[in-house]
């Protein structure tokens, strides 16, 4: 295994990844505050609705945020440029995971795939060549790199796209159900919008979406099938750009591509003066180190593979409770609406208050009410309100939700105090209703 992972190949897609990588990720910092999305998601709410156990990020939300996507933004440059590009990619990753794990409610895989990805770039020699870095500093120059480079991204890939394949099998997406639902809101789109509405529209978005992410990956890396697939893999990810106006993500998935190209094809379009590195060598570091690189890849495919497959083993349905829902690759999968009511008892008095959810929440905000745990996160920041005035209440939710157009059904125990309720990350929630018989 040492020797496979340790043999030297031509870094060619990753110089190139590099650079690709480092424009997309300064798009998208400053993109964010260009359309608004830090206004809106981290600087008008009152307060964020952050993964568990990150509430100290709360102290970043508000206006401070224009400069922290303005200062990523920097970092970006310095990762496409290769200038201290260690300093760049270090940085922006912490600055990005701050930003990820201070909110959920604009939640989103690609977000969560960037996470990974700027936590590979960290580990990758990308800066050894075409960089200011290698340029300030020749003796870095290198025009070769570890195959655990290559086997590390396409097996992260192979990850997220088989997972996605997987999960589209389910009936409201083989039914056609959420497909004609997610389309349905495309209506407006100039020139396609009509069609996205007819039946062949939806079945071809159904079995595309399937044999699309499960072969993918296999296509490409079988050399008689890449240029064919590759090709499709533009229109599909263009469509998805068009259609869902999902950032730079389709253009991230289109330069994953690089690492399944041979190095004379990328040379040839993108570095034309680059030493091709045609030796057949194993350049083998100490002892320490390739114990520690065989743990780290195999430790971290393992945890990719085990995180999508932990809702299996909930005994509720993750697309009732969301339970094993994020980090699993379950994209575009369903469509949910939630309506919650919140009261709050005088523990002293029995004095009811009706809370009203405009106080606390943005219009962004309340599309998160169909998920448990943002809704017992509102449950306890309505607790500590009452609780800095001197007031000790219980805090009771009803909220009723609708899954792919179904009739709205009740999810959360109207009678169980969430103030006083614990939520748990890896085991059913009691407070959260089992998914209803009719449903």
């Amino acid at each position: 295994m040492r020797n496979w992972l340790f043999k030297r190949v031509d870094n060619s897609s990753l110089i190139v990844f590099r650079i690709i990588f480092g424009l997309l990720i300064t798009l998208e910092a400053w993109g964010a505050i260009a359309t608004g999305w830090v206004h809106e998601v981290l600087v008008e709410p009152q307060f964020t609705f952050n993964f568990l156990g990150f509430d100290f990020l709360q102290y970043l939300q508000g206006p401070y945020m224009y400069v922290h996507f303005a200062i990523m933004g920097c970092f970006g440059i310095m990762v496409m440029t290769g200038y201290k590009y260690k300093i760049g990619i270090y940085a922006y990753t912490f600055f990005w995971m701050a930003a990820y794990f201070m909110q959920k409610s604009a939640y989103n895989n690609h977000y969560y795939l960037l996470v990974l990805l700027l936590f590979f770039m960290c580990l990758a020699p990308a800066n050894k060549y075409f960089s200011v870095d290698a340029k300030q500093n020749p003796a870095i120059q290198k025009i070769s790199m570890p195959n655990w480079i290559r086997i590390f991204i396409i097996a992260q890939l192979w990850v997220v796209y088989t997972f996605a394949s997987l999960a589209k099998l389910y009936s409201d997406w083989l039914d056609g159900t959420f497909p004609s639902l997610l389309m349905s809101g495309k209506r407006d789109l100039i020139w396609i919008g009509d069609l996205l509405q007819t039946p062949f529209a939806h079945q071809s978005i159904i079995y595309v979406g399937i044999l699309f992410d499960l072969l993918v990956i296999p296509l490409l890396l079988w050399k008689p099938t890449r240029k064919f697939i590759f090709i499709f893999s533009i229109f599909f990810h263009l469509f998805n750009s068009l259609v869902f106006q999902i950032g730079i993500f389709p253009y991230m998935s289109l330069a994953f591509t690089l690492f399944f190209f041979s190095a004379e094809t990328v040379n040839s379009i993108f570095l034309k003066r680059k030493p091709l590195y045609d030796k057949d060598e194993i350049v083998l570091p100490k002892a320490a180190k390739i114990k520690a690189t065989q743990v780290f890849v195999v430790f971290w495919i393992l945890i990719q593979i085990a995180l999508p497959l932990r809702n299996h083993f909930i005994p509720n349905d993750v697309l009732w409770t969301e339970e094993g829902h994020r980090l699993s690759w379950r994209m575009m999968l369903r469509s949910k609406h939630g309506i919650t009511k919140y009261k709050a008892v005088d523990k002293e008095t029995g004095e009811v208050f009706k809370i009203k959810n405009t106080d606390y929440l943005t219009r962004r905000q309340f599309k998160v009410m169909s998920k448990p745990d943002c809704i017992w996160q509102l449950a306890q920041r309505i607790h500590e309100d009452f609780a800095a005035k001197g007031i000790e209440v219980e805090v009771y939710a009803n909220t009723k939700i609708s899954v792919n157009g179904r009739p709205y059904y009740q999810l959360i125990n109207p009678e169980v105090d969430l103030a006083s309720a614990q939520f748990h990350y890896f085991t059913p929630n009691p407070w959260v209703l089992p998914k209803p018989e009719e449903f």
